[in-house]
Parts: structure tokens; sequence; C-alpha cells
């Protein structure tokens, strides 16, 4: 629903002109307060893309006003050195498998001598208790039985040694699996700073470099934000911000947009002061928003404080420093209550057939 704004509805009104002063009687109006801020529009989640890593940019993937996908690739900086260490590691890591598991593995030259070993250990063995039973028949020499001991016990060992060897072989080959399998994550994750990709469905909003220009960390390369939910962002002066709360209903109206009015209601207070500015940040959302919204649109709002239906008040030009009036008997001290920039309620002091002069006149 749009409105336009009409913060006070005379009812009655007494104007007078008296020897050329302007003279009025406080009249019954309805009338809200409200606290002033100027508006800046901005997309939600608004950031600032930064690439991970300085360089020159390769390729870039976006223009202003491309809708883009949480993860799409937005421009590429150029990593040559990189790239060659990922394809180093990756050659490593296929060298490491190949050792492992593949046709010309190390371990396959291992078993193969494992099974030679067996095959000789048995022969071995033969040969030993063929000796040992002759000479419990008091058949051959001594030395001879020692000798097939000897042959005998070697092989033992032999197969022994290729066994361990084959396990802790295996065991190396696994660990340099690992370690070249995590060289290449790593190389990859470093290959992967240099591709700059968006954090967020949204909406490309600005560019700040071109293909060719070399970009610093610390340097935006492009402005992302959401296509189509919008933040009103409101700088409130430090001596209202106390009347603040969230939910106050918030009436907008935007240059782009005339006098139309849109309502809109507080969502977040920042507790930051700008000590440049001696403002406070305060965020509202639209109920009805407009059609078209782009970022950077300005304008003010009115942030509902209080509503009545029938006060008195007088025009706020009618009111002397120090809460006083001017009447025909002189200055005359009143309370005052609620003011926007028009009109300040009186709650006592003057009644509605007392005449106030304009003190300004």
């Amino acid at each position: 629903m749009r409105l336009t704004i009409i913060f006070i509805t005379l009812l009655s009104f007494s104007f007078a002109c008296e020897s050329g002063v302007e003279k009025i009687k406080p009249t019954m109006t309805s009338m809200t307060e409200s606290v002033y801020a100027s508006v800046t529009v901005q997309p939600e989640d608004l950031y600032a893309v930064y690439a991970a890593v300085p360089g020159l940019i390769e390729v870039l993937l976006i223009e202003e006003g491309d809708e883009v996908k949480k993860g799409q690739k937005l421009a590429q900086i150029t990593n040559t050195a990189s790239r060659i260490n990922a394809d180093k590691a990756r050659l490593s890591l296929q060298f490491a498998r190949d050792n492992f598991t593949g046709n010309t593995a190390v371990l396959t030259n291992i078993q193969d001598e494992i099974r030679a070993a067996r095959f000789k250990l048995s022969a071995d063995s033969l040969n030993y208790f063929r000796q040992k039973r002759l000479w419990e028949q008091n058949v051959g020499a001594k030395i001879e039985l020692d000798n097939q001991l000897l042959i005998y016990e070697l092989a033992i060992n032999n197969l022994t040694s290729l066994q361990n060897k084959f396990d802790r072989t295996k065991r190396e080959l696994a660990t340099q699996v690992r370690q070249s399998e995590k060289a290449l994550k790593a190389t990859q994750v470093n290959v992967k700073d240099f591709d700059i990709e968006s954090k967020m469905n949204g909406k490309v909003y600005a560019i700040y470099k071109k293909a060719g220009e070399v970009i610093l960390s610390q340097e935006p390369l492009a402005a992302v934000g959401s296509s189509d939910l919008f933040l009103i962002e409101m700088l409130v002066d430090e001596v209202d911000i106390a009347k603040i709360s969230i939910g106050q209903q918030t009436l907008v109206t935007l240059d782009a947009y005339g006098k139309e009015v849109f309502v809109a209601k507080v969502t977040k207070i920042y507790p930051r002061k700008d000590e440049r500015t001696q403002t406070f940040k305060v965020e509202a959302i639209f109920l009805n928003p407009p059609e078209k919204l782009f970022p950077g649109l300005s304008g003010e709002a009115n942030i509902v404080l209080s509503e009545q239906a029938a006060v008195m008040t007088i025009p706020i030009e009618f009111l002397m420093v120090g809460d006083q009036v001017k009447t025909k008997e002189g200055e005359q001290k009143v309370k005052i209550g609620m003011r926007n920039l028009e009109r300040v309620q009186i709650l006592s002091g003057i009644d509605t057939s007392t005449f106030i002069l304009n003190p300004q006149q």
C-alpha cells in the first residue's frame, strides 16, 4: 500500500492579524511524532569480491548486471607456476600409485623374490632332512650334514628377510601415496585460490577491474549482492537514537519515486556511532517495496514514535526558547509534549482560547 505522508490534520484553525502581528489560537489536531533519518537503499548481503592471491587478471567472466550463482567462477588470476606445481604433484602421485599397485609395482618384484625363496627353501629343506636321516643311519659325513643345515637356515633367513622387506616396502609405498595425495590437494587448493568465485546467489552490481590489470589481495574486484532483497539504511542523529526500537513503523520516500510513501519497519540498530557524522546506522525492510529498486537510491524516512488523534498544538515557529510563548499579557511558560518538523504539542500553560503572537514579528 502506498501512502502520502500526512502527519497533521487540522480540526480547527484560528488566525488573526492585528497591527501587522500574526496571532493564532492553539488548535486540536491529530499528530504523529517521528524521528527523521536520511535513507540509502542497498541490496541485502552486499559484499566486495576479493582475490585470495595477487596477480594479473587473466580472464574476467562477468559484466555489471549479470546474475550469478554461488560458486560460479567470476574471474581467473594468472597462475602458471602454481599449475606447473600441480601437474608435478599429479605425476608424483601417479608414480607412487604405480609403484604400489601398478604393473611395474615394486611389491610385485619382491613377491617374485619371495616365491623363488620359498621354492629354494623347500628344496634346501628336503636336502637337509634327507642328509639328516642318512646321518642317523650312520651314512655320510658330519660335515655334509652341517653344510646342508647351514644352507637350510640361510634359506629360512632369506625368506623371512624378504617377507619383512615386502611388509616394510608396502607401508613405505602406502605412505608415499598418502603424502602425494596430500601434496596434490595442497597444490589444487593453491590453484583454486586463483579462481575467484561468487559466495552467493545474486547480481553483479559493480566491477572495479578489467582483464589484463593487476589486482592485489586488498583490492576489490567486484560488488555482488542480493538481486531481489533490499535493505533501507538510515542514519539517525545521536540525540534521537535512544527513541528507536526494533519493529517501529517507518515511512520512506525515495527521490526516484517522488512523493510516494513506502511503509517499512525497523529491523536492526547498530550500536556503534559514526564519529565523523555523529549518527547511528539503523536498518529497515520494506513492507510494500517499489516495483524496481537499485543500489544507492536515496531518500528520507520518518520513524514513527507515537500517534495521537486529538492533541492541542501550535506551529513550532510560535514556540520560544525555554518553552515559552508570547501572549498579549507577555511571555508565558508552557509544557510541551510531542513535536515534529511543523508543530509542537502543548500540554499545559495555555488553552485553545489563548491568543499567542508570532515571536518573530
